[in-house]
C-alpha cells in the first residue's frame, strides 16, 4: 500500500504529478492518523522551470531539500502564513517536486475538523495547498521527512482516474514565472469539490 522509494525516483515529474491523483496522503501526529485522497497537484520541473524554487540552480538553506534524492517532503511557508507540502521526486541533484494542492478527507475526519474548525464536508477544509496541509497537521517540522517512514507517507489504494476524468491547466500563483506561467502542469480531478478554485 505504501509507495516504495523507487516510485519517487522516477525522473518524469509531469507523469508523477498526474499519477499522484488518487493516491492517499497520510500523517500520524501524537497518535492521530489523518489522511486524504490527493485530488489536485502541480509539477515543478527543477532548474529549468521559472516557477521552481530551484530555477537556475538556486541553492539556499530553504531549497537545499529539493536537491535531495526523491521520496522526502519539502514543506515551506508561503506568505508567512500557509505551509505548503511538496513531494521531492527524481534523483539527487535534480530538484523536481510535486505540490499537493488539495485532498479529499478520508480518515481522521474529527481531527481534521478540529484543526480547521469546520465540518469535513465543507470543501474549503482541504481545498488549496495551505488548507490541505493544515487539515493534515503538516507544518515546517515536516520538512525533509522520509515518505517511506511512519510520520508522513503516501499509499496506493487502487483509486484510478481515466484520462477523461483528469484536467490539466496552468499552475496557480506563479505570475512571476514569465513564459513558464502557462505551462499546463496543474492536474486535478474534474468535478471534485475539494479541488481549489483559481482566483480569476
Amino acid at each position: 500500500m505504501k509507495l516504495p522509494l523507487s516510485y519517487y525516483l522516477n525522473q518524469d515529474v509531469i507523469f508523477l504529478a498526474r499519477d499522484l491523483l488518487g493516491k492517499v496522503l497520510f500523517t500520524e501526529i501524537d497518535g492521530h492518523i489523518t489522511s486524504g485522497i490527493i485530488v489536485e497537484t502541480e509539477a515543478y520541473f527543477g532548474v529549468t522551470d521559472k516557477a521552481s524554487h530551484a530555477y537556475g540552480g538556486r541553492r539556499t538553506e530553504r531549497t537545499e531539500t529539493l536537491y535531495s534524492q526523491g521520496g522526502i517532503s519539502y514543506v515551506y511557508l508561503c506568505y508567512g502564513i500557509h505551509h505548503l507540502f511538496n513531494v521531492v521526486t527524481s534523483v539527487e541533484n535534480e530538484p523536481h517536486a510535486v505540490l499537493v494542492r488539495a485532498v479529499q478527507p478520508l480518515t481522521g475526519l474529527e481531527t481534521m475538523e478540529l484543526r480547521r474548525k469546520m465540518p469535513a464536508d465543507k470543501a474549503v477544509i482541504s481545498s488549496g495547498p495551505g488548507s490541505a496541509a493544515k487539515a493534515l497537521g503538516i507544518d515546517r517540522s515536516f520538512n525533509k521527512k522520509d515518505l517511506t517512514e511512519d510520520e508522513i507517507w503516501i499509499e496506493d489504494h487502487g483509486i484510478r482516474y481515466s484520462p477523461d476524468e483528469i484536467a490539466a491547466g496552468p499552475r496557480i500563483g506563479v505570475a512571476y514565472a514569465q513564459e513558464d506561467v502557462l505551462l499546463p502542469w496543474r492536474f486535478f480531478v474534474k468535478g471534485n469539490k475539494y479541488v481549489s478554485k483559481p482566483r480569476s
